[in-house]
């Protein structure tokens, strides 16, 4: 068994053709450290390689399946001590290059699409929280399913932010896809449901029974039925261009977070902190860009400098 410092994965206690992966940040509603795609990538290798292992779900510990990516480490700069210089903690380098940055996401994109390759279906089981980053993660799983209060968005693309992993389109289509992106809202299990974006939506209370039921009633069939199944399914989406969605959205994402309105948000969390800028980007205010963002950034960069010299 690999040794993971940010997720679980192990055998169902009573049905061992079923193993269960679980983000284990609980005191930061499983939000995405450095680390955490890799050890994602690793847990899903090894239940690949278990031949009792018929079928995967994804949950989170505590309060919610994932808050997305750690804004503390990603948007405030505190930096822990396993983040190598290329990564988009670091301060930024001048000039940005975007394909050290697209080289560092797209690592990221592919180790949460193992998901999606991993020849054993995979179910993503949400309730409370699926955003930002934790959507990306629970829309690689074949199949979802919430619970009717959880929510599950991208609210980044409203600013610093771009889905890297390019699946809302192929799960819900242009119109709805086009109406997450624009507005960064969040839906509902409820809605997911509707959409077809969730396989099914039940009451909380009644999370854990149907997603056990699901994965029992796949577990009883053959391995290579299941992998030749998902494969039929999977290269469609490949057919359709999926892995040049996602060479676009990584290459975007990285842009979105070093462009002026980017570097505002990046300096509002830095400066004010990320519950001051997530609060901005969420509410519905006008986001600041163009001239106005740059000449907000030159303010914002001298209170962290006078702050600095404080110290």
């Amino acid at each position: 068994m690999p040794d993971f410092s940010t997720i679980t994965v192990a055998q169902d206690a009573t049905e061992p053709r079923i193993a269960r992966l679980k983000l284990n940040r609980p005191e930061k509603l499983n939000a995405i450290s450095s680390s955490m795609p890799a050890d994602i990538r690793r847990a899903v290798e090894w239940a690949e390689a278990n031949d009792d292992v018929h079928v995967i779900i994804v949950e989170g510990e505590g309060r919610a399946f994932c808050a997305g990516y750690d804004l503390n480490e990603y948007a405030e700069g505190v930096v822990p001590g396993n983040v190598t210089s290329d990564h988009p903690c670091r301060q930024e380098k001048t000039p940005w290059d975007p394909m050290v940055d697209y080289t560092m996401m797209k690592r990221n994109t592919d180790d949460f699409m193992s998901l999606w390759r991993c020849s054993k279906p995979t179910i993503a089981k949400v309730h409370g929280y699926a955003v930002a980053g934790g959507s990306d993660i629970a829309l690689c799983c074949d199949m979802l399913i919430m619970a009717d209060d959880a929510k599950i968005g991208y609210m980044p693309t409203r600013v610093w932010g771009c889905p890297t992993t390019a699946m809302w389109t192929y799960r819900i289509g242009a119109i709805r896809a086009k109406q997450m992106m624009f507005t960064g809202d969040t839906i509902t299990g409820v809605k997911a449901a509707e959409w077809g974006l969730a396989n099914m939506s039940v009451p909380l209370n009644a999370l854990d029974s149907a997603t056990d039921a699901l994965a029992q009633r796949i577990s009883g069939v053959p391995k290579s039925h299941l992998m030749m199944q998902k494969l039929v399914v999977n290269q469609v989406w490949m057919s359709m261009g999926l892995e040049q969605s996602q060479m676009f959205a990584t290459v975007f994402d990285g842009i979105t977070r070093h462009n002026p309105e980017g570097m505002w948000f990046r300096r509002q969390a830095e400066a004010k902190g990320f519950k001051s800028a997530i609060e901005w980007r969420d509410s519905g205010r006008r986001i600041p860009e163009g001239d106005e963002a740059r000449a907000l950034v030159a303010d914002l960069e001298k209170q962290l400098e006078q702050a600095r010299a404080r110290l």
